[in-house]
């Protein structure tokens, strides 16, 4: 594999022997447990797309079932970090200092952002039509970035590109000072808060 785009699901295979490249889509691949990568050496076969295209037909990656990854045994630090949000918003709701309204719109926005993911990654696989990014942000911002950041750890989606992260933590930065806003006494609180959110995220970035 010369060039793979993992969140479209494509990529381009060089002939050993020289020539033009070829097309291979996700579709096409026979070891569907294991996500292509650059470099990857494969196995091929030259067919047609349904517009008579050339591409690449049943795709083996080599050394596929040693590439293969153990499954992860503990959740990551960014997991981590979104269900102690949850867990303050839980907390906060308990001592009465947020309606409950509240938890249950982060509740079910994390649930609807968790699905949207979800079909964004299966429409990436098959080359369907996408779920906009301006879309996840909107979720993310309006409660459901706790469910998009488990997301993009547990389905591998989105987890990559830089500037889609940099406004995915924009919005988790907002939605932490907005909670801590929401209990702080004073602007100095809130301005310290602010502080320790942004360590929080490069701490988490670095982590990553």
């Amino acid at each position: 594999m010369t060039a793979w785009n993992d969140d479209r699901g494509f990529g381009f295979i060089s002939p050993p022997n020289g020539g033009d490249r070829v097309f291979a889509h996700i579709k096409g691949f026979n070891t569907r447990n294991c996500r292509p990568q650059v470099n990857d050496a494969v196995t091929y076969t030259l067919g047609e797309d349904k517009r008579g295209r050339p591409c690449a037909v049943n795709v083996t990656i080599i050394g596929a079932e040693r590439k293969k990854k153990p499954t992860r045994l503990l959740p990551t630090p960014a997991i981590l970090f979104a269900l102690l949000f949850l867990g303050a918003v839980g907390v906060s709701v308990a001592i009465d200092r947020l309606p409950v309204i509240v938890a249950i719109a982060y509740v079910a926005l994390s649930l609807i952002s968790f699905v949207a993911y979800a079909l964004d990654k299966s429409a990436a696989r098959r080359g369907a039509w996408r779920t906009k990014e301006a879309t996840l942000h909107t979720l993310a911002l309006a409660g459901g970035w706790p469910s998009a950041l488990i997301a993009q750890q547990t389905l591998r989606h989105k987890s990559k590109k830089t500037s889609f992260r940099a406004v995915f933590w924009l919005t988790v930065l907002i939605n932490c000072v907005v909670l801590v806003s929401l209990h702080a006494e004073s602007r100095q609180a809130v301005l310290e808060a602010v502080m320790k959110s942004i360590v929080s995220s490069l701490a988490l970035e670095h982590a990553w």
